[in-house]
């Protein structure tokens, strides 16, 4: 008989008191992690992850977001001028500025290792970065404005021209309209040429005297050095081979003046160009002298036409229009520049302070020059560190909005548009049509995003 043997199952082993222990301690630890971390995640949620999640779904519907039209947004958004402008002035910034920033922070770093007051030149790099976009864009939509007395940088602009190249002294100056005349004080008419000129209408040969009035110069805007035009217009005599004359202004203080002769209050143009025509060619140029007075010498005989070239009354040079359409998104970007340089620095900077010291000592006893140094050590040693900023700078630059909002003034705000304040215009800034401004927010999300795990892979990496 074969007998069939039934063991009893053992009773499982007792637990060890010191691993029971621990197991209970691991769980009450879960739970109050849990509790530290649960405030976190609930704002995590209700800030960032819920507001992704409706801008998504809001996306898919129109503007009312009573319909749902689906991807009618997003293949909307590819065809709208003003989208494809954004999209490329973003990508402008994108290419640009963190480019820009990560050089100059790179060199700015590698200079400062080198200067006495490095804390101080740092701090002062750095002090941009506690200004507010809101303050900054203010600051600098005054720095660029087009009034060179309220522009700085049109003000430094005008100066530096101005002193290379002098402006004209009479913009506003213009011809009395059909004054005619004889010698002795009362001058020919002037007419206006195509280039804004004035010319004499009237043939004049060797040994005439003539006056040349013009208005709309007020007394107050005279050179210091003007003097009163009559006693030139009354005295002088030219020779055979000579045209004299004076250029005044044909207004009497006061009133009382006759047009068109030289009174005796009404005082000379100094610094005017003349210049004595001849078939249509320029044969002498002269300027005018205090009383306003000019004299051609060695004419051959003929008649000549007395012209006041157009320079005389150019308008005055009022700078660069930092704010056009052509200039405004280059001038964001130096604004930004401006306020993030200091943070590229700093943090380059760190990463330069860490550099092994010996490589570069190293170096320098194999006979390496500081540029030779610096192109094929210190920058591939710290190339981990310019590729953190470099892409830090990108997610930065893709959410840019305050400063294109406040500098571009509002009739170039199109052209200087970016993602951001193109989402923000078509939502609230009169488009109304939150469908496609939640669309351009998706948008920016997908573009920012790949940024942001490239960033974050990297400092794992670093962190291994």
């Amino acid at each position: 008989m074969t007998a069939t043997l039934v063991k009893e199952a053992s009773p499982p082993a007792p637990l060890h008191p010191d691993r029971a222990r621990r197991r209970r301690l691991r769980r009450r630890g879960r739970i109050v992690a849990v509790l530290f971390v649960l405030p976190a995640l609930l704002l995590l949620g209700a800030l960032v992850v819920y507001p992704v999640l409706f801008s998504v779904g809001r996306s898919l519907f129109d503007a009312s977001g009573t319909r749902f039209v689906g991807g009618e947004n997003y293949t909307e958004m590819f065809r709208d001028p003003a989208t494809l402008k954004a999209v490329r002035n973003t990508a402008i910034w994108v290419v640009i500025a963190p480019t820009l920033l990560t050089g100059l922070g790179l060199i700015l770093a590698v200079l400062v290792e080198k200067v006495r007051w490095a804390t101080a030149f740092k701090l002062l790099l750095f002090m941009p970065m506690a200004v507010s976009f809101l303050a900054a864009g203010i600051i600098f939509r005054l720095a660029y404005d087009d009034d060179p007395d309220k522009g700085v940088l049109n003000a430094a602009a005008v100066t530096v021209h101005d002193a290379f190249k002098g402006s004209s002294s009479y913009p506003t100056a213009r011809a009395r309209e059909a004054v005619g005349g004889g010698g002795g004080g009362a001058g020919p008419g002037l007419t206006k040429e195509a280039d804004g000129a004035y010319t004499t209408g009237a043939d004049l040969s060797p040994g005439t005297v003539t006056a040349l009035g013009l208005v709309g110069v007020a007394p107050k805007d005279l050179p210091d050095d003007a003097a009163p035009a009559h006693p030139a217009a009354t005295r002088q005599e030219a020779g055979a081979d000579e045209v004299r004359g004076v250029v005044y202004l044909d207004f009497t203080p006061g009133g009382g003046g006759e047009p068109g002769v030289v009174d005796r209050q009404e005082s000379g143009l100094p610094g005017m160009t003349v210049e004595a025509v001849r078939d249509g060619r320029t044969v002498a140029s002269t300027t005018t002298a205090a009383d306003g007075s000019f004299r051609f010498t060695g004419l051959d005989g003929g008649s000549y036409a007395v012209k006041l070239p157009a320079a005389n009354f150019a308008p005055p040079y009022d700078g660069i229009s930092w704010l056009g359409p052509t200039l405004v998104t280059p001038a964001i970007i130096g604004s930004y520049l401006w306020i993030w340089t200091g943070f590229a620095m700093v943090l380059i900077g760190a990463g330069l302070s860490a550099l092994p010291r010996d490589a570069l000592e190293a170096a320098r006893m194999d006979g390496a020059n500081e540029w030779q140094i610096f192109r094929r050590i210190t920058v591939p040693l710290l190339a981990p560190v310019l590729t953190v900023v470099f892409v830090t700078l990108v997610i930065n630059v893709m959410k840019v909005f305050d400063l294109v909002y406040i500098i571009a003034p509002g009739p170039v705000q199109e052209d200087a548009t970016v993602l951001a304040t193109q989402m923000w215009l078509v939502s609230f800034g009169g488009g109304n049509d939150q469908g496609m401004g939640s669309a351009l927010g998706v948008l920016l999300l997908l573009l920012v995003v790949p940024a942001m795990v490239f960033n974050v892979r990297r400092f794992r990496r670093s962190q291994r």
